[in-house]
């Protein structure tokens, strides 16, 4: 079977001048149709019909024949079938003409494949590309807009409304002529509406481009009780940046699904390292993400190779694995001489409703205390903390203990309510609205001190492990009181002691240590230098 492809491209564009030779995506306009043609299964012969050189080059370059269009056929009165008649060489009996508009380079191969066997196989004399766009919309009769609608409907319940894009228009041979390219026996083929879009105005060409080099991302991650959770929220809050679905992976072994909480982001088990990277063999991510805690050279290496093209993104890790990543983000730690390294505060990913909450005015006296250990609270501060507030010296301060989703015994803390100056929540939607109500705070080392920070709330901290002793923002200088790992009771309790009963001028100079930190700017900047790899 001889199926013959025919591109017109003129150079007279006057919407877009030189539209056609553009470098979109990395390549020419046209490039993304002839290399379409040229790829098909079913295309044999690929021809160009232009009255441009520099198209022509083009076309011959890539393997492609070329028909040097009479200018009589270049004017914007003249019609395509015309164009794509003249076209079709004499010297070959074809079967099918399929019109390719260089105009819609998101078009992929495999989906023109699976239209001309559509035609093929139902004997078709016409198909024709289109995509099922259902909308109410309204007409005009006897000078009057009417609805084209007897019953306003959402959208998904509809009827189909099919509308055609330039992709392609696939024809039999004999129902070509200078006047038409439609048969009698006449379908459409839909095609996903990312492969629908056509270039007929800069708006449009920009959104081209978008697609054309989006990225691909993955995002591997894993959390626990021992290693924390943060990880969990940064890299559900990365994967919001991207104009893309990433695919975003945990370990079985050590991560359970739960405490991802409710996402419609797509989560992918894998069952240790090796079965993640045969899973990325198959895939051409342009972006990797890991958020696993410290990474080695070894484990680097052999995410390079399985991704030789993928740029490679650490966060919070001080392994040796950093020596081969693109670009590492340590929020938690202090500067590093490595220029792909990017470290301190200055980097931190706030949470997204904290962003919209301004911090809290100082009050005349303590009347209320949030305490909160992150996700896991390995060293479980919050049953220590619990116990202690129950003391009656304290129940005139309200307490808000908030437990986090990888934290072991809830159950049993969740009996703490029954105090009426206790309340204990667990795994919570709205922490900055609680945080917000608050006048102190005590947390650990992580991800709840930046938010406190972020919120100026005057905050205890301790850290959970001798890796959250490096964390270098939580600390004196900064604004808050921190007691170390693992500190005593006594060395506890007098430090809430003693900010329950700090002066409001004491804990506004705490506050405007905390404040003078810019937290809300550190997503836009880790965005900023990810996509400027």
């Amino acid at each position: 079977m001889n199926i013959l492809a025919v591109i017109p491209a003129r150079a007279g564009s006057k919407g877009i001048p030189n539209k056609n030779i553009r470098i979109v995506g990395g390549h020419p306009l046209i490039y993304y149709a002839i290399k379409n043609a040229l790829d098909s299964k079913f295309i044999t012969d690929v021809i160009v019909t232009t009255d441009s050189d520099a198209v022509r080059i083009i076309a011959g370059q890539m393997g492609a024949m070329c028909k040097v269009r009479n200018p009589e056929l270049c004017g914007d009165a003249i019609t395509l079938d015309a164009v794509i008649a003249d076209a079709i060489p004499e010297n070959k009996y074809w079967d099918y003409i399929i019109t390719m508009q260089p105009t819609s380079p998101t078009l992929q191969v495999a989906t023109l494949d699976k239209a001309i066997e559509f035609a093929i196989k139902e004997e078709l004399d016409t198909v024709i590309s289109a995509i099922n766009s259902p909308h109410l919309s309204w007409g005009e009769k006897n000078g009057k807009k009417i609805p084209n609608y007897t019953e306003r409907l959402n959208r998904q319940y509809l009827p189909p409304c099919y509308m055609e894009t330039g992709a392609f228009v696939i024809s039999k041979r004999i129902v070509v002529t200078p006047k038409t390219r439609i048969g009698e026996n006449v379908d459409i083929f839909e095609v996903p509406e990312d492969e629908a879009q056509d270039v007929d105005t800069f708006e449009d060409l920009r959104s081209v481009a978008a697609t054309l080099e989006k990225q691909k991302v993955a995002i591997y991650v894993n959390g626990n009780n021992k290693r924390g959770i943060g990880h969990i929220y940064r890299a559900l809050e990365i994967a919001d940046e991207f104009y893309s679905k990433p695919h975003i992976y945990y370990d079985t072994n050590q991560t359970d699904p739960k405490v991802f909480g409710i996402t419609t982001h797509e989560l992918i088990p894998v069952n240790g390292i090796a079965d993640l990277f045969e899973r990325c063999k198959k895939e051409k991510y342009t972006v990797f993400i890991n958020d696993i805690l410290t990474t080695s050279i070894d484990y680097m290496i052999g995410l390079k190779s399985v991704l030789p093209d993928a740029k490679i993104i650490n966060f919070e890790d001080d392994g040796e694995g950093i020596l081969k990543a693109d670009l590492v983000f340590n929020a938690l730690y202090h500067e590093n001489d490595l220029p792909q390294v990017k470290a301190g505060e200055k980097y931190y990913i706030s949470g997204k409703t904290f962003m919209f909450y301004e911090p809290i005015k100082v009050k005349e006296h303590v009347k209320k205390v949030f305490i909160s250990f992150g996700g896991a609270d390995p060293q479980n501060y919050s049953d220590r903390l619990l116990r202690m507030i129950t003391n009656e010296d304290y129940k005139k301060i309200k307490f808000v203990v908030v437990l986090g989703r990888a934290k072991y015994n809830v159950e049993t803390l969740m009996d703490y309510n029954k105090w009426d100056n206790i309340e204990v929540l667990y795994d919570v939607s709205n922490m900055p609205e609680l945080m917000s109500s608050c006048d102190i705070g005590v947390t650990s080392r992580g991800r709840t001190g930046y938010e406190l920070a972020m919120l100026g709330i005057p905050s205890i901290s301790m850290a959970q492990n001798q890796r959250e002793e490096k964390h270098g923002f939580v600390c004196n200088e900064n604004g808050f009181t921190y007691i170390g790992l693992n500190p005593a009771d006594e060395i506890i309790e007098s430090n809430l002691r003693m900010y329950i009963n700090l002066s409001k001028e004491s804990r506004e100079q705490f506050q405007n240590k905390l404040l003078s930190h810019d937290l809300r700017g550190g997503r836009k900047r880790v965005m900023s230098l990810i996509n400027g790899l």
